[in-house]
């Protein structure tokens, strides 16, 4: 595959700023859908690759047919279709969906995502023109979008953030590896070590990052399932690790350098300070980038002595030594300090995983489109959408509008499918609590997706969340609201089995902002 650059130009100081390109693309027909969902139809993906238009601001190949910033529409969520044969059909309205179920012309497939399947409809008698994919990888979450796409406009139908849980499996293992070292150093029985099977091959990643790989695949091809997905957008790294620890200049002929020596630093500044002033706090405003210890006093321009600053803070803090110019507000300085020496450690996972992550994809689907951080950033920025994982994924790749997005979010947390261990252990290492060997009590068990319709005392109401089971019968609800503790084994009424995922339905975009001013919120169906 080829790469092209396009739009390398030079950048001011001020952040934010638009960002240069850098993508590879895969053109194909594009695909249409039969539910009033605009597209344009073709006779089948075309595994394809070639050359992309320029879309860099101000440089021409897109021109945007809605004004810069106007708001997309939004609407529901969709629910899923599947023929009866179980093959994929076009997504559609929940009031549609509703109307299938109430006729008994469906059946319940799934309950989250909601799934229905069609008693009397196959993929050979219907129209399906198919969704397309965008997936927005991260550290800590990943965003993915189901949306149609016609002409360069995006309808939003789906939305998952998925929270990883690598850090989790980083702690378990470094746990593991000290419990073996204090046994063996202490001359206790322990497993002797094996020379012969250790070695690694080209391309192995650390469990944590596999982590991410296998579970945003996981959704893929779960999504693909649901839906005819015909095309994936994933978007790769805005920032080149690497070029932010060179400590080159970041002014005069270095501007030059494209993306290395300016975006990429910018780009990263940004998330590592939360795109807020790292003095003051302010959001919303055009920040520059400041030496916290100032060039003139010998300060360097390696990254981890870089951070963001408004332009007050940054004019009064002038080539003063943060110690002086924060000598009022001890535990401010001391926070700047500690985040500036933070390590790249979630750059470098993205990094490391996002080679691993495109090539899987493409060889699950026959049309991957890859595109950079930057260019995903332009499109939200013009088309007014906020910053989220979700809205990143809506963004990814080539576009001109967005015209819809879903109000709701799934939010998915990777928990695992339980443990193997039957023992707790105290500090010391011994074990303190034994545990029971069967996970399913009462015809539960932990993960399972339940509703507790409790008609009296002081648990009185309808609570729909992950449930965890007890040997005495009396569950915990994890839901939107928080935990339900003590719910009994008689008032629930299972939804769906245990699959490693825990869901919640939180509302999303301006809904989000409604939700803050005291609106209520949906839980999941």
């Amino acid at each position: 595959m080829a790469t092209y650059r396009v739009g390398q130009k030079t950048h001011p100081p001020v952040l934010p700023q638009q960002l240069a390109l850098e993508f590879e693309s895969a053109d194909t027909p594009r695909i249409g859908d039969e539910t009033g969902l605009e597209g344009r139809k073709a006779p089948g993906a075309v595994h394809v690759r070639g050359e992309t238009a320029d879309a860099s601001p101000g440089i021409g190949g897109v021109t945007p047919n809605r004004e810069v910033g106007e708001k997309a529409r939004e609407g529901h969520p969709v629910a899923f279709v599947l023929d009866k044969h179980g093959h994929p059909l076009q997504p559609t309205t929940p009031a549609r969906a509703r109307k299938l179920l109430r006729q008994g012309r469906a059946v319940v497939a799934r309950h989250t995502p909601f799934v229905i399947r069609l008693k009397d409809r196959t993929v050979s008698a219907s129209q399906v023109d198919g969704v397309e994919l965008g997936i927005d990888p991260g550290s800590k979450h990943t965003g993915i979008a189901v949306f149609t796409s016609r002409d360069g406009e995006r309808r939003g139908l789906f939305t998952v953030e998925l929270a990883h849980r690598g850090s989790l499996i980083r702690d378990k293992l470094t746990a593991r590896s000290a419990y073996r070292r204090r046994r063996r150093t202490n001359n206790l029985r322990y497993r002797a070590p094996r020379f012969f099977n250790r070695v690694r091959p080209k391309g192995w990643l650390a469990p944590s990052l596999r982590h991410r790989v296998d579970t945003t695949m996981s959704w893929a091809t779960r999504l693909a399932r649901w839906a005819p997905v015909r095309v994936v957008h994933v978007e790769r790294v805005a920032f080149d690790t690497q070029a932010m620890s060179h400590g080159g200049p970041l002014e005069g002929a270095e501007y030059h350098h494209g993306t290395l020596h300016g975006t990429e630093v910018r780009e990263y500044l940004l998330a590592k300070w939360d795109r807020t002033c790292a003095y003051c706090g302010t959001t919303g405003v055009p920040l520059n980038i400041d030496h916290i210890h100032p060039k003139s006093r010998g300060g360097s321009d390696r990254v981890s002595n870089l951070c963001t600053a408004c332009i007050p803070c940054n004019e009064k803090k002038s080539n003063q030594p943060v110690e002086d110019f924060l000598k009022q507000s001890p535990r401010r300085l001391a926070r700047i300090l500690a985040q500036a020496k933070a390590p790249l450690r979630d750059a470098a996972a993205v990094n490391a995983t996002r080679w691993a992550l495109w090539r899987a994809l493409d060889a699950a689907f026959a049309t991957v489109r890859t595109a950079s951080g930057g260019r995903t950033k332009w499109n939200r920025q013009r088309t007014g959408l906020p910053k989220t994982h979700t809205f990143d994924a809506l963004c990814v790749g080539h576009l001109d509008t967005v015209t819809r997005t879903p109000a709701h979010v799934l939010a998915v947390t990777a928990t695992g499918r339980g443990t193997y261990t039957r023992t707790r252990p105290d500090k010391y290492g011994f074990p303190r609590q034994r545990l029971p060997r069967s996970k399913t009590f009462f015809g539960y068990q932990t993960g399972d997706f339940a509703r507790a319709v409790v008609p009296t005392g002081k648990k009185t109401g309808t609570h729909t969340g992950r449930i965890s089971v007890r040997a005495n019968g009396s569950f915990n609800i994890k839901t939107a609201q928080g935990l339900i503790q003590s719910i009994g084994h008689k008032h629930c009424r299972l939804l769906q089995r245990a699959d490693g995922y825990a869901y919640i339905s939180r509302p999303e975009g301006p809904a989000a902002t409604q939700l803050k001013q005291g609106v209520s919120t949906k839980e999941v169906r």
